[in-house]
């Protein structure tokens, strides 16, 4: 283990966030709208994904340099083939001491029981709404919002630790948070609600858009008993309450009206293999998988790593504005290549 490294804004390194595919099953409008993805959009080919055994090799020197966390995300995971493996052999690096996944739920069934098997335990299913209709507006497969409902109460059944994130539009969804907070509180499942943040290029954001945290919390407090619980861990995203009758709990992620760029530990390896510091970046990240396949050692792929991460400096939460928004709409990477 190499000595703790900082970035300039002396953020410790302890995430490491892993795009396996830029694929999905899902076309919702504030990620990948099928306008712009298409029957005919054209993914990347297989040969310019990371291998699993160049994703275990990076996540292993990141484990050296204080990753404890490792969170498997896409595209839609779960349409990577034979994720198992890779999950089974990230189990074996030393130092990671927690894996997680998130995905749309939608093929939790087909492949829960391997992935359960190979050592994974959570799981963030992004549900954005509890009504049919709603749901299937928002992710334009005419997918039911009961159909992940029976995914994740499989995944529960076979031994799952789930996590919901709802990602809140003002006047597509917002009239699903205090049905979705009835429903999951009674679950043993905690549900995050997530202001709409403006990633990618496509999703069409604007201020107006956004329900912040605190018009969510006024809303909650309205039909809910509820108070604040101090947060577990240096980093954590979500501001989170409990309900005073049962102890279940719920997060509020202030992703837009209170940043959290000053604890960011999160480090992005996107789908073909490039960093990033930030989910908002907006220039070419550095291409790991064309350094390791040139054949570089161990030793060298640490050092360009700690390289990459002394010179991290992003903290674009922190510095978003009207303007900010407007000169770089057009410019950052999609959220399926970086992962979310």
């Amino acid at each position: 283990m190499v000595a703790q490294i900082k970035d300039k804004l002396g953020r410790p390194i302890r995430d490491l966030r892993i795009s396996v595919t830029d694929r999905c099953n899902f076309r919702c409008d504030y990620c990948m709208p099928k306008e712009i993805f298409g029957d005919d959009y054209v993914f990347l080919p297989k040969d310019e994904l990371l291998t699993f055994e160049e994703m275990v090799r990076i996540a292993r020197v990141y484990a050296e340099l204080g990753v404890k966390k490792l969170r498997i995300t896409g595209g839609e995971p779960l349409l990577r083939r034979n994720l198992y493996q890779l999950i089974a052999e990230l189990n074996n690096i030393d130092g990671i001491e927690d894996i997680g996944m998130t995905t749309n739920g939608l093929l939790l069934k087909k492949h829960g029981q391997k992935l359960y098997d190979a050592g994974l335990r959570r799981i963030n299913v992004s549900l954005d709404a509890i009504d049919n209709e709603v749901f299937q507006a928002i992710n334009n497969r005419n997918i039911k919002a009961t159909t992940i409902l029976d995914q994740i109460d499989y995944a529960v059944s076979i031994g799952f630790h789930i996590k919901v994130n709802v990602v809140i539009q003002k006047g597509v969804n917002d009239d699903q948070i205090i049905p979705m907070v009835d429903y999951f509180k009674d679950k043993d499942i905690e549900i995050r609600f997530i202001e709409f943040m403006d990633v990618g290029n496509d999703n069409g954001w604007d201020f107006s858009k956004v329900v912040t945290k605190n018009e969510m919390l006024d809303m909650i407090e309205a039909h809910f008993d509820i108070e604040p619980v101090p947060p577990k861990y240096y980093g954590e995203v979500a501001k989170y309450y409990r309900h005073k009758d049962n102890g279940a709990q719920f997060g509020l992620i202030t992703s837009v009206s209170a940043s959290f760029c000053s604890t960011c530990t999160r480090a992005r390896l996107s789908s073909d293999g490039k960093f990033y510091g930030c989910l908002f970046s907006t220039v070419e990240g550095f291409d790991i998988k064309s350094f390791i396949r040139s054949g570089v050692t161990d030793d060298e792929l640490r050092e360009q790593l700690i390289s990459l991460w002394n010179i991290r400096d992003d903290r674009y939460s922190d510095e978003r504005t009207e303007q900010t928004v407007k000169n770089r709409q057009r410019k950052k990477i999609n959220m399926n290549y970086i992962g979310g």
